[in-house]
């Protein structure tokens, strides 16, 4: 994980889960200029969310910082960025990766309109949910055969792959190799809080590409869709996401 936090106890609190969950903090940096980044989630009766982000400490991580992660980046299978950082932190950890022939997925997670041209062509995976398509693409998203044609414009601006989420619909795919938008339902859960579903599915997605490489793109497009109904049928964010001991086995 390469983040910054601020020195308060939210940071600290931090630094300690990640370590709890075995995740290296080797890069983890914290600072003095600014509290860790905090977001007030509000849950509504359906489960759905709003959530009010304050980045704090996560736009103080630079491009520096980058350079000094660019070992751990390079021997990576997968590399994870999206846009709670500075989309120029984003940005130099893509071409850090891109470089070293690290397979690249990229969640523009809060969506900026005027996204950089190189977030496209950097991306082997380009993964966003239906908001965040109408934002990019300025077209309206909601069905599975909008996805396909928001999907076709962001694979022109030179993705490999498009993944459009679609909440309890699924997901939609699209990518150089199979030019045809593919919509993949999911199955029907009673969510009583979906915040951090998308994450959910972006991090079970990278599992699989990381150490399943072989399996068909639809196969695990499937089962990170599986794993993010899981989540949203539990309260809570991270507290949501299972452990792999509490998963079918068929999923691995």
């Amino acid at each position: 994980m390469v983040c910054k936090v601020g020195k308060d106890s939210f940071g600290n609190d931090y630094i300690e889960n990640l370590k709890q969950n075995d995740i290296s903090t080797e890069f983890t940096y914290q600072t003095k200029d600014a509290a860790t980044g905090t977001a007030s989630i509000i849950v509504s009766n359906e489960g759905q969310n709003i959530i009010v982000i304050v980045a704090g400490a996560n736009l103080l991580l630079n491009t520096e910082d980058l350079r000094e992660a660019a070992s751990a980046i390079s021997r990576a299978k997968v590399m994870i960025c999206q846009l709670e950082v500075t989309p120029a932190a984003s940005l130099e950890a893509l071409r850090i990766a891109h470089s070293s022939g690290v397979k690249t997925l990229f969640n523009p997670a809060p969506a900026i309109a005027d996204l950089d041209p190189q977030f496209y062509t950097l991306s082997d995976v380009f993964c966003c949910n239906e908001s965040e398509a109408e934002i990019l693409t300025s077209l309206e998203v909601g069905s599975p055969a909008d996805a396909g044609k928001a999907a076709l414009v962001l694979m022109e601006r030179g993705c490999r792959v498009v993944i459009i989420t679609l909440g309890a619909e699924g997901c939609v795919m699209l990518s150089q190799t199979e030019p045809v938008s593919k919509h993949i339902p999911t199955e029907k859960v009673k969510a009583v809080d979906t915040t951090g579903a998308g994450d959910s599915f972006v991090g079970a997605l990278a599992f699989y590409l990381a150490y399943y490489p072989n399996l068909p793109l639809e196969e695990m497009l499937k089962r990170s869709s599986f794993i993010a109904a899981v989540s949203v049928q539990a309260i809570g964010t991270q507290s949501s996401y299972p452990y792999k001991k509490d998963l079918p086995l068929d999923l691995f």
